[in-house]
């Protein structure tokens, strides 16, 4: 039987069959199948062009109990890893979605545009930059579609900071303070992938530090990050008594905690522009603040939210002047029909049926794992750093 939060997907599934040619069915596989690969199947499913004919998982029987949850029967998972799948030559497979821990992105991603096959790669990227240069490099070779998982930036709320910033009302822009957190949210609901340093490599930088950075990078065209000054710290993962940790599991908790639980920077950009960074999974404070984007003729507040989850918090608002008074305009909130995992998992799949760019490039998103990066790497050496991404 499948599982019951199919239901809201009915919805979807009827405007996506008005739109979408269901007669070329695209062949995809899911490569790890925990948490966030729920979020990847109900997308495909609800998708009328798309088989799911394969999966995999590190850990034995997890892949086959995955689709038996979901109600898909003759979905092959007798694989003991990713590689196994791709060099399965039956699966004929047009793409793979890359849901692994943090630490497995690049070699699965790399493994599979090798083999020739398009890829959606969850966020993080990769945990550093060389990995993520490693799996660009790959991209080129293939010709292939590689999307990385930033659905935010889908919702209409999101590109409206865009198009703010376009419309030139802001003048130039100098100065940007982003982030967001959780006053008490390290995941660990589904045990201590997110945590642990040999699978996570990264906290709440990667988590949702990625997310917040996109949010602002995007808008303003994705510059290219000159340098970094990091910090990270660990203090409420590593205390064993947290009480967002079970209350059976704190102190094992505590002691595989091996990632940051809160991280700030201050990065230069090109063109002269600072960003001024701070994200948290714990912290004593609701918020570490809205963001905001100050240019030479106004300025942006966008709102944060109570759990940074990758919109806005409110009505957004611009400062600035008219006729010589000084003024706000307000920007309302657009509400969203479409979900967001759906759309990115749709603009995934068109972007390899039309033969056009990914749409979350990694031409962009490797100039956020290069602050991140940059971040973990000033973090530990306690000064400043130069940011190199070279051109691929």
């Amino acid at each position: 039987m499948a599982d019951k939060s199919m239901d809201g997907l009915n919805t979807f599934t009827a405007e996506a069959e008005k739109k979408v040619d269901g007669g070329r069915k695209l062949r995809v596989a899911i490569i790890g199948c925990g948490w966030i690969a729920g979020s990847h199947i109900k997308s495909y499913m609800a998708q009328p062009d798309v088989e799911i004919v394969a999966g995999a998982d590190l850990i034995p029987g997890k892949a086959a109990e995955f689709f038996k949850k979901y109600g898909l029967e003759g979905v092959k998972t007798d694989y003991a890893n990713d590689e196994e799948l791709i060099a399965d030559k039956s699966l004929n497979l047009d793409a793979v979605s890359v849901c692994t821990y943090n630490r497995q992105h690049a070699p699965c991603a790399i493994h599979a545009l090798n083999a020739g096959i398009n890829v959606l790669l969850e966020k993080p990227f990769t945990v550093t930059l060389e990995e993520a240069i490693e799996v660009v490099k790959a991209e080129k070779r293939s010709g292939k579609v590689l999307s990385i998982g930033f659905q935010p930036r889908l919702d209409a709320n999101m590109q409206k900071i865009g198009e703010i910033v376009r419309s030139g009302v802001l003048g130039k822009i100098y100065y940007i303070q982003t982030g967001g957190g959780r006053r008490r949210g390290i995941p660990t609901p589904f045990g201590t992938s997110f945590i642990e340093d040999s699978t996570a490599g990264l906290g709440a930088l990667a988590d949702i530090g990625c997310y917040s950075l996109d949010m602002v990078l995007n808008a303003i065209g994705y510059p290219k990050p000159l340098t970094v000054t990091g910090y990270k710290s660990d203090f409420f993962g590593k205390d064993p008594n947290y009480c967002g940790y079970r209350a059976d599991k704190r102190a094992e908790y505590a002691e595989k905690f091996g990632v940051d639980d809160f991280a700030a920077a201050f990065i230069r950009l090109e063109g002269g522009i600072i960003l001024d960074f701070r994200i948290a999974w714990a912290m004593n404070m609701d918020t570490p603040g809205d963001t905001i984007i100050l240019g030479t003729k106004g300025g942006l507040r966008i709102p944060s939210t109570e759990c940074w989850n990758g919109s806005v918090g409110g009505p957004m608002k611009i400062y600035h002047e008219v006729a010589g008074m000084q003024v706000e305009t307000e920007v309302p909130i657009i509400k969203m029909k479409e979900g967001l995992f759906d759309l990115k998992i749709r603009s995934f799949l068109d972007a390899i049926k039309n033969g056009t760019p990914a749409p979350v490039p990694s031409s962009q998103i490797i100039y956020n794992q290069a602050i991140l990066d940059g971040i973990a790497r000033s973090a530990v050496a306690g000064r400043e750093v130069e940011i190199n991404v070279p051109e691929l």
